[in-house]
């Protein structure tokens, strides 16, 4: 029987799937620059990264002035059409009925900043859901530091050490260790075939959101 008390989500890669949106933001800005465009399964796993290692893997050859101003168009466009094809992973909606139904609360801790975290969340319809929705620019510092995931467990009113932090990339379980939170691996985000997620530091790893489900389910405490 777990002793989770409460549940954080990372954004991009754990919670919703974005890629689709981040990817069509990167192309648009290519192919006004004159680049070649990618395919979603090609820059998937980059999604969780930000939007200039996005640049920076579809185009690794560009000298940086050039990264830096296709970045630049990517955030103007995402900035448009952020959340139009995002979605939750698949089970999560349940998943966060589930949570609801014991009385667990839930949010997000992400590094994403708060202009693009917020319209993205009110889109999912997340909005009146989450008890805390912590942002890159919420605190001095992003994960992996501990500030962001401190004042998440404020927020909520459990203590770091009764609360699961899932997410996609080591940043995210290293934030998890340095809060003293339960760290979780989403095992169905954007890692890529490079990622050794049995060295980073969590305490599970979930190969999919039903996996997740069954977790919480109480027959299975």
């Amino acid at each position: 029987m777990h002793d989770i008390k409460g549940v954080l989500f990372d954004l991009d890669g754990t919670l919703a799937d974005t890629a689709p949106d981040l990817v069509q933001a990167l192309n648009l800005s290519l192919d006004e620059a004159g680049f070649k465009v990618q395919t979603l399964e090609t820059m998937r796993h980059a999604a969780s990264h930000g939007s200039l290692y996005l640049v920076k893997t579809a185009i690794p050859q560009a000298d940086e002035r050039v990264q830096l101003d296709i970045q630049q168009a990517l955030l103007r466009h995402y900035a448009r059409i952020n959340g139009d094809h995002s979605r939750l992973f698949d089970d999560l909606p349940e998943l966060l009925t589930l949570l609801d139904s014991q009385a667990i609360p839930y949010g997000v801790v992400t590094n994403k900043p708060a202009r693009f975290a917020r319209p993205l969340i009110q889109k999912l319809g997340l909005t009146d859901k989450l008890k805390t929705m912590i942002s890159g620019d919420s605190t001095c510092h992003a994960k992996p530091h501990n500030a962001p995931m401190l004042l998440a467990a404020q927020q909520i009113a459990i203590a770091p050490q009764s609360i699961l932090y899932l997410g996609d990339a080591e940043r995210d379980l290293v934030a998890a260790r340095n809060a003293s939170m339960i760290g979780g691996i989403a095992l169905w985000g954007y890692l890529s075939p490079s990622d050794t997620p049995n060295t980073w530091p969590a305490t599970c790893q979930f190969e999919h959101g039903a996996a997740l489900k069954h977790f919480f389910t109480p027959s299975s405490f």
